[in-house]
């Protein structure tokens, strides 16, 4: 056994079972060690694209995502889905396959210092070396898998992949360590907080998508009937459907939701990670009470009441274990307000926007299937307007909100759950900048729908420079007069529609394909001036 095959033993002892990447001579002897292991090497059309899918594979899986390049410009390029997941919370692995050990630090080809480059966004970056693979393997998973999870990043010279292995792997999946449990003094002084409180409103938030139990959650609010809104990556962890829910907060019609949350006397961050959205952009003066895994960063002008820090599960159950602490909701104000904010979202229009095609997508993708989607101005329609009714079939970046990150969600997605539909909505600068991975999708015969929101624009930018008063120069996709798609992109086959009739008979044909089919969707963006920042 060589370092390349511990490193591959390890990390399936982690549960890890596929690896994202784009090989060079650096990298062959892991992809080797992982023929030769049983793990599955997934080719991408582009490092970023890798470390996107390792992201969500740690998402979805509760173990690491695994990811790995070549030094130099393959590093760099991973760098961006690393950051993702430093910023996002997902655990990861992410190896960069370097010189031999002794032309580290020389002015040669392609060799640039990977732990500098590294370090600003993982949790550690560790360099194997030919005596330590085995405890830099142990290291990596356990610090990867803590709270808050995140990346690690592992440096591995060809000559210590190739050099016999010292030691052995980790037996097991290595647990995430649990935080300790809140403070009885903190939760009391919570306690005492909420029951003064006579209109609070709850804020969901990414932290809590790591609940062992989320039903203490669900538990939490409903025997205190607090209303509840999300950040968008919280979205389905308690179903968008149930009467207590407002819905999504800082994306489509914000200042509707803003307006609405600043009516009450008490705002509950739970599980309230500030890097998807920071409490003063949102929450004026109304006062703060933050349950969290770590303390919340806010500003002096957050009106922070007060703080609990711990294991998530062990607070919300206690909380809901005390006698119930009545306000003065009533179910008809809420209802009401969740339908004004929908409606709002759902202009009147003679064309066919964006607005009905993610109505269309909805509609026709099953109540358990999975929605992985990209960064722009339908991201802020989708968080708003989209009903999530579980957690972890609403896949976007949020802390890191990186274009590119839809279409390697949706294969990472698929891969994880071959049993459930997978959707891809992205917009047309997105598909641009990912098209290439059709051809993995293809190659790995997984049957996605891929839908593209056609509007011709970098719409969030178009946007923002009407509103600075901006010329609309540099933000146009696509100036030429429209042409329909060609009939496929890799030997993926394209569909071209203009209607919610048309998109709704496509993404059906398509979900019942046996391979990946894109579907352009050719719409009227001019809502989104509207809908977006309002």
């Amino acid at each position: 056994m060589n370092n390349a095959d511990l490193i591959v033993q390890s990390l399936k002892e982690a549960g890890i079972t596929h690896g994202f990447g784009i090989p060079s001579g650096n990298v062959l002897p892991m992809i080797d060690a992982m023929r030769r292991g049983g793990m599955e090497f997934v080719l991408t059309a582009h490092e970023g694209s890798a470390s996107f899918a390792a992201d969500v594979m740690g998402r979805l899986t509760g173990n690491p995502g695994f990811c790995i390049a070549t030094l130099g410009p393959g590093a760099t390029n991973l760098a961006t889905g690393v950051g993702s997941a430093f910023l996002d919370r997902s655990p990861m692995i992410a190896i960069t396959c370097n010189l031999n050990t002794p032309q580290l630090g020389r002015r040669i080809q392609m060799w640039i210092d990977h732990h500098a480059l590294f370090r600003p966004i993982t949790k550690a970056t560790l360099a194997a070396r030919h005596d330590n693979v085995a405890e830099v393997m142990r290291e990596a998973i356990s610090i990867a898998l803590a709270e808050p999870q995140g990346p690690v990043h592992i440096d591995l010279p060809e000559d210590v992949s190739l050099a016999e292995a010292k030691g052995v792997a980790p037996a097991g999946v290595n647990p995430a360590t649990r935080l300790p449990n809140a403070q009885e003094e903190a939760l009391a002084n919570a306690s005492k907080i909420i029951s003064k409180a006579k209109r609070p409103i709850a804020v969901i938030g990414s932290s809590a998508m790591r609940m062992q139990s989320p039903e203490k959650l669900q538990a939490f609010l409903e025997k205190h009937r607090i209303p509840f809104a999300t950040t968008t990556m919280a979205k389905g962890l308690v179903d968008d459907d149930h009467p207590l829910a407002i819905g999504c907060i800082e994306r489509g019609r914000r200042q509707v939701q803003r307006s609405f949350i600043r009516s009450c006397d008490l705002i509950l961050g739970l599980g309230y990670d500030t890097i998807e959205v920071e409490y003063e952009a949102w929450s004026s003066d109304v006062p703060v009470l933050s349950l969290d895994i770590e303390p919340p960063d806010v500003a002096e002008s957050v009106n922070l009441q007060g703080a609990v820090s711990g294991d998530l599960d062990n607070m919300l159950e206690r909380l809901a274990g005390i006698t119930t602490i009545p306000n003065s909701w009533n179910e008809t104000e809420i209802k009401e307000h969740r339908e004004n904010f929908q409606e709002s979202l759902r202009p009147n229009t003679s064309t066919f926007t964006p607005w009905q095609a993610i109505d269309v997508v909805r509609e026709v993708t099953p109540k358990e299937g999975i929605l992985s989607f990209d960064v722009g101005a339908h991201t802020h329609q989708i968080a708003s307007q989209w009903s999530a009714h579980a957690p972890r079939k609403f896949l976007i970046t949020n802390g890191w909100s990186s274009m590119g990150f839809g279409l390697p969600g949706a294969i990472a997605a698929k891969i994880s759950n071959p049993d459930k539909p997978v959707v891809c909505m992205l917009g047309d600068g997105c598909f641009q900048m990912t098209a290439g991975e059709l051809a993995t999708l293809r190659r790995m015969k997984l049957a996605v729908p891929v839908v593209v929101l056609d509007d011709r624009w970098l719409s969030l930018i178009q946007i923002k420079q009407h509103k600075r008063q901006y010329e609309q120069y540099g933000s146009n996709v696509e100036p030429e007069p429209y042409r329909e798609p060609p009939s496929h992109y890799f030997n993926v086959p394209t569909v071209g529609v203009r209607s919610p009739d048309d998109l709704r008979k496509a993404l059906e044909a398509a979900f019942k394909a046996d391979g990946p089919t894109v579907i352009e969707a050719v719409v009227d963006g001019s809502h989104y001036f509207e809908t977006v920042f309002d």
